[in-house]
Formats: structure tokens, sequence, C-alpha cells
């Protein structure tokens, strides 16, 4: 009897906007993205963020491309996506969009009517982009759901025990994109805060054996987290034995949603009124807000095993 084997189809569009130029977490989603075949990937953004945040390292639009460009070249697959620059700027005020090429191509995205696909906008860093679509053509708010990697913890207690600064760092980017989204439009979002995307926690131990001793690929991966972990050390900070894939439920809550019935159903959220966000970035609570999709734990196993797989899948 020949043998069949299935072969997964797209079952969404994404679309991809990241900081890909600062931690390489945002590298090893985007890798990990690009070997998912369920998404097609619409479009990859390099967004900026906050200078002077991460040891000197270049925090523009410009370098985030470049560093997809460096990953695509590696992948033997230059050329093979649309690759745009986002924003380089945070937004002024919630009136004001910040025109990108990767912003405008968001808008083309969401008001396409020749796909069946539902259209996932998967945000890594700052909510500039998005924001900034969303006020170009308010019409878009009711064509995606966004996933945002970003916030601080909601529960009380995970607040006090945390020793993380009080603004979480994606939201510090830029705050007034977040308030726009929280505060003043009607997109389908749901929010990934960091004491759920710091769960996917792995050791240096496994970096190096389920990473790079995969492929070119896998040393290339590797390469990069040596460098930022390194570059820490001479900074005075010390990394130790663990390396945080913050971004990388953007592919679990994206690619790997369940087969039948499709959801994010290993991975528990719960649903509540969007807070309002203040100048600080901190929450307020708002029982008037329209409900979002708040993310209280992430399957790191089967997040982790897939990319482990594809990686070795990738490169045999």
């Amino acid at each position: 009897m020949k043998s069949i084997q299935y072969s997964a189809k797209p079952k969404m569009r994404v679309i991809l906007c990241n900081d890909f130029g600062g931690d390489p977490d945002g590298i090893i989603q985007l890798a990990h993205h690009i070997l998912s075949p369920s998404v097609e990937i619409r479009a990859i953004i390099g967004s900026f963020f906050t200078k002077d945040t991460l040891f000197g390292v270049d925090s523009s639009a410009d370098a985030a491309c470049s560093a997809v460009r460096s990953l695509l070249k590696e992948m033997n697959l230059a050329g093979k996506f649309n690759l745009l620059k986002g924003s380089d700027v945070p937004m002024k005020d919630v009136r004001t969009p910040v025109l990108s090429e990767g912003g405008e191509f968001i808008v083309r995205e969401a008001m396409r009517n020749d796909s069946d696909l539902p259209l996932f906008i998967l945000c890594g860093a700052s909510l500039t982009d998005l924001a900034s679509a969303c006020l170009i053509n308010p019409e878009i708010t009711s064509k995606f759901t966004a996933v945002w990697i970003g916030g601080s913890e909601y529960s009380e207690a995970a607040r006090k025990n945390s020793i993380c600064p009080e603004l979480e760092y994606n939201m510090g980017i830029d705050i007034v994109s977040a308030q726009y989204i929280f505060n003043c439009s009607n997109t389908r979002l749901w929010q990934v805060p960091r004491d759920v995307y710091r769960q996917v926690m792995v050791s240096y131990s496994e970096i190096q054996q389920r990473i790079r001793k995969i492929g070119k690929l896998g040393k290339y991966l590797a390469g990069l987290i040596d460098k930022i972990m390194i570059l820490a050390d001479s900074y005075g900070l010390k990394m130790g034995e663990t390396y945080i894939m913050g971004d990388s439920p953007l592919v679990l809550l994206s690619a790997l949603q369940s087969a039948f019935d499709p959801d994010t159903s290993s991975s528990a959220f719960t649903e509540m009124p969007a807070p309002q966000i203040d100048n600080d970035g901190n929450y307020i609570l708002n029982s008037e807000g329209r409900i979002i999709r708040v993310y209280q734990s992430v399957d790191a196993r089967l997040l982790m095993e897939d990319f482990y797989c594809k990686l070795q899948s990738y490169c045999r």
C-alpha cells in the first residue's frame, strides 16, 4: 500500500510586525513562522524600539529590516517575502498616525475581499504601525485579529513579586499607540502580558543541543543569542543560563492553533473588558471597555518542541 503523508496548507494570513533588530527572540519567532506551512506570510514589517535600551544596538526600523534580510539570506530566501519598513518614531497623540510602508500595507491587506483566510496581525514590539493603520482607515478594525506581546502583569500579586521595571518594555516603546488600541479602537485583541511571555524560557544548554547543533541555520540563530548574551555581560548584566523566547507565543497563537474548531486550545486565557492605558503605561480598570482576550499561560512545550522539530526537518 502506497504511503500517504499529510501536508499542511495555509489556514490564515499573517502580517508579522516586530523590532527584529533588537533582542534576537524576534528573529527566532520569524524563522519559526517561515517554517510553518499553516500560515501565509503576507508581509514582514521591521519596526523601531526605544533608543539606548539594548546595549547600544541600533534601534531603527532600517536595522530591523537589515536583520530580516540577513536571516532570509541565511535561509536562501532572499527576496521571497514582502519586507516593509515600519515606523521609526512613536505616535505623538491618539489622533495622528505615523505614516510608514508597514502601516499602509496593513490597511491594504485588511481591506482585501478576495481571500477567505482570516487575517492575523502579530506584533512583537510596539503597536505603532497597527494603531496608525487603524487611524488611516478605521474601517479595518473589524477585519483582523491583533496579537500583541506586551503590557505588564494584570495580577497584583504577580506585579508585587516581579523584579521587572514597572513599565513593560514593549508598552514603553510607544505608550500612545497602546492607548489608542486599548482606549479608542474596537480592534479584536489578544494580549500576551509580560508574566506570560516570560514563561517561554529555555536553558542555554537547550540552545546548545537543540538549536546550535541543528545545521547551518541553527548555528546562525544560536550565534545571535550568543552575541546579545556576551554584549549584556560586557555591560555588567550577568545573563546566567537561560534565555526567554518572548516573541515566540506569536507562533503558538497563530500557526499552532488546534485542528478541529481552530483556537489556541492548549493555552489558557481570560476574556475581560479592555482596561484604559494611562500616560505611564499602567492599566486602569474600565468596566465599559470592549472585551479582549488576555493570556494567562502558554503551551511552551508544544511551542518549543515544534520549533526544534521544524528546524531539524529544514536542516535535514
